[in-house]
Parts: structure tokens; sequence; C-alpha cells
């Protein structure tokens, strides 16, 4: 099966391709690679890609695949809300004018990376699929606004998926820390502190990057009728965490760390707990292998091993919206988030 992978070059695309090499499948990349500077630790494996914005994709680039995998776009909530316009563009229409060209294209199956920030402030009640969209951000309103535009495009020969990952976490070439547990874990190590900047009490599903590629590739492997305009929460219903029990397990896992809430810290809106039933019970191929505590343990030692420090975890290389405020600052970006010049694109 030959696959396009959108944002292979991102946080869990760089994790997800060598699975699918893994799997025998045959990858090829779609990437504009805004992070090429954000590399961390051990270099990413190599694929025939595309270099290219997703809003300029043609009828061309997604001819010949038997599926796309969808994970491109602007990563979170705070990236979404520096140019809500550019959300829209890239996050909503380029996703929907590549799931029309794929259809065009006579692709089989269009996967698209969705989040359970399609719920927003969901409250105390446990969410399953079908469950009221209430999203609050920018980028939740365009993964929501994607689901509703591709699953009117599903037809006899057009399967599209919708993927709606729990807040991801784990370690990546392409290393985030303005995830939860990537950042908690991060303070623990440089700062000797669990740093708390909601009151603690918000619900919020984890999930780690590595089983975020493994429900991608048990829906390439699932009968068509399983997954046929079908939405899935991504996660495990034990992995619903109030952000206190996150400060816990970190403090659990890190020597010498204590705990520690931001002056004035109240409750997040972005509260939610999501029921995950539904994947495992369509899915079986869909086998989850981490849990909070066993991704903390990771995260410290791969903190160990390249000696993270403070300056590292607080800069712009590896904290999505400073570093492309750093692009922008240092033109080699321009205001709608395209490269300058060619020359720019190369990793100084």
């Amino acid at each position: 099966m030959k696959i396009l992978v959108t944002g292979h070059k991102g946080y869990i695309g760089t994790l997800m391709v060598p699975m699918l090499l893994d799997k025998g499948y045959d990858v090829v990349g779609l990437d504009t690679d805004l992070y090429a500077r954000s590399t961390f630790g051990e270099g990413i494996v190599e694929i025939p890609e595309l270099k290219k914005d997703i809003r300029d994709v043609e009828l061309s680039d997604v001819e010949g695949f038997n599926a796309v995998l969808h994970l491109a776009g602007l990563s979170n909530d705070p990236l979404g809300n520096l140019n809500p316009k550019l959300t829209e563009e890239i996050n909503y229409q380029a996703s929907v004018e590549i799931a029309k060209l794929a259809k065009q294209a006579g692709v089989e199956r269009f996967i698209f990376s969705s989040s359970c920030s399609n719920y927003g402030a969901g409250g105390e009640d446990w969410l399953n699929e079908k469950s009221a969209f209430n999203p609050v951000t920018p980028y939740g309103v365009s993964k929501v606004k994607v689901e509703q535009d591709v699953s009117q495009l599903a037809d006899d020969n057009f399967s599209p998926t919708f993927l709606r990952n729990a807040t991801a976490y784990g370690v990546s070439p392409r290393l985030r820390f303005d995830l939860v547990l990537n950042n908690l874990v991060a303070w623990a190590y440089t700062k000797g502190l669990v740093y708390i900047k909601s009151d603690g009490t918000p619900w919020r599903p984890i999930v780690h990057i590595e089983d975020i590629s493994r429900a991608f590739i048990a829906v390439l492997e699932a009968p068509r009728e399983s997954i046929h305009n079908e939405a899935f929460n991504v996660g495990r219903n034990e992995d619903n965490y109030q952000i206190r029990d996150l400060a816990e397990i970190v403090k659990d896992t890190v020597p010498n760390c204590r705990i520690e809430y931001a002056p004035g810290a109240g409750p997040d809106k972005r509260c939610y707990r999501v029921d995950c039933s539904k994947i495992a019970n369509v899915l079986p191929n869909f086998k989850p292998k981490w849990n909070a505590k066993k991704g903390a343990v990771e995260l410290y030692e791969i903190y160990q091993k390249v000696g993270l420090t403070l300056e590292e975890f607080e800069g712009s290389k590896y904290q999505r919206i400073a570093h492309i405020k750093y692009l922008i600052s240092n033109d080699l970006l321009n205001g709608e988030l395209r490269w300058q010049t060619e020359e720019l694109k190369v990793v100084e």
C-alpha cells in the first residue's frame, strides 16, 4: 500500500513514519518543514518527500496513493491563536482541499488527525464520539470544521476516518515542550519544580504519540466497513487525568522536585474526559502500550541523556509559537508563514 503522510516531519510524523515503514508500507512525505531547526536528539528517518506547503497541494501530488494520512497543520491552541485567519486557511481550508483532491485522484482512504479539543469546554461528563462539539479555540474550531466538511465527501470509493487524538505526549525527533506531560517533566528536570499554570482541577485525556501512530495503522489495517466515515477518540479511558494527578506522577518520577501552582492560577475552561471505548471495540488491532507513568519516565530519561537545560526548554527552539515568532523576526518566514526564499530553508 502506498501512503502519503502530510506533516511527516512534525512531532507525530517523525515517529509515525518509521512505524509505517516497519509495517512494510510504501511511504512518501509532504511537509514545508517549519521546524527544520528544531530537531531533538537523533536524526529523522528520511523518505521520499514533497517539500510543499499544504496550501499549495495539487492533484498530481496526491495521485497514485492508496491512502492519505493528514497530520499537517498549525499544531496547538496558542499557535492557532497567533493568527486565527491563518489557522482557518491552513488547518481548515487547506485540509478540506487536500481531501477533495485525494477523492478526485482516486485515493481510497483519508485519515485525518483530529483532536479531542473538538469537545473543548466539556466539563466533568464523559464524552464519546456522539457528544456535542464545544471548541473554545481557533485550533479546535478548525478541527471540527474539517470533520464536518470532509465527512460530506464520503462515498463508495472514498472513505474518510477522523482520529480525535487525546493530548499528545512522548519523545520525538521534533519534540514539543508545549504539551502538558512533556512540559511538566521538563520543568521538574531543569528547575526542580512541577509548575502548574491552572488550579490543577481540569481533566485532560492524554495519549503517547507512538499509540497515536498505532491508531492510524489500525485504521489502515481495518476492513473498510469498520472505519468508513467514522470518528474515534484515540486513547484509553484510564488515561484521563486531572492536571494535579499528572503533577504527582511527575513528582514521583523526577527526584528532588516539588509542585508549585502559578500565582492566581484558576480553572482552565479546556476541561474534558473522553470515552475511548469505541476504538477498543471496533479496532481490535489498536493496542496502546503507554501510560502517564511510563511516559514520564521516558521523558525524564531522555532529558537526562541529552542534558536538557532550562535555556533550551524555555527558548525558541522547541516551543512551537516561540519558534515561529523567531523565524518571522529573523525574516526567515513572512507573516503568512511561508518561507521567504528557497535558500532560507537550509538549516543553519
